[in-house]
């Protein structure tokens, strides 16, 4: 008896150590699969130098509210929160892209691993001329998304998937996702590199 209630200490104390290590929270959220996000790829080890997002990429969490609110310009994709700053670097505009058929459908998906209630999901793109070389802001993207997801408090399933109208553009862009939630004050962010084709 003694033993089994040390084991299951033991057990209960890693797996606080382990939340506290990475700084987050006891359960984990989602983030964007299709387009690959920049932390997809650094989770799939496309991407080096990535920091603690290769662990966690489920966790670009920060206040919602976008675009009037949530994250300061030039830290949108990683939500506002300065341990995964890897994704904020540009890295010179080389970033690995995902193919996207221009003016056509497109099914988005996210990996879940924890399914909060949820107001809607919004995806914006990059204006015309956006300078990949540079952080994200506001200003570089279209703020009227160009696809909105209402989900009126429900939950989303382990894995999410949209389908809707990719707007008719060239070349290379950023799709910026936002999952908010309705019950926290809280959002998730994604962006994904994408090539127009």
């Amino acid at each position: 008896m003694r033993r089994r209630i040390s084991t299951t200490s033991a057990a209960i104390g890693m797996a606080a150590i382990t939340v506290l290590a990475t700084g987050g929270s006891a359960q984990a959220h989602g983030y964007s699969s299709s387009p690959t996000s920049r932390q997809a790829f650094c989770a799939d080890g496309a991407v080096s130098g990535c920091g603690a997002i290769q662990w966690e990429p489920q966790s670009v969490e920060g206040p919602k509210g976008f675009p009037q609110g949530g994250p300061s310009d030039g830290t949108l994709c990683a939500g506002g929160n300065g341990r995964f700053s890897e994704l904020d670097d540009p890295r010179g505009g080389d970033w690995p892209t995902s193919n996207v058929p221009s003016g056509q459908d497109f099914t988005f998906t996210w990996t879940n691993t924890a399914m909060h209630s949820t107001t809607d999901y919004r995806y914006y793109v990059t204006k015309d001329g956006w300078d990949p070389s540079q952080p994200l802001t506001r200003s570089a993207l279209e703020l009227d998304p160009f696809l909105v997801v209402p989900m009126d408090g429900r939950q989303p399933a382990a894995e999410e998937s949209h389908t809707g109208r990719l707007p008719g553009k060239s070349g290379r862009h950023m799709i910026f996702s936002v999952w908010t939630v309705a019950d926290t004050g809280n959002a998730f962010y994604a962006c994904s590199d994408v090539n127009f084709q």
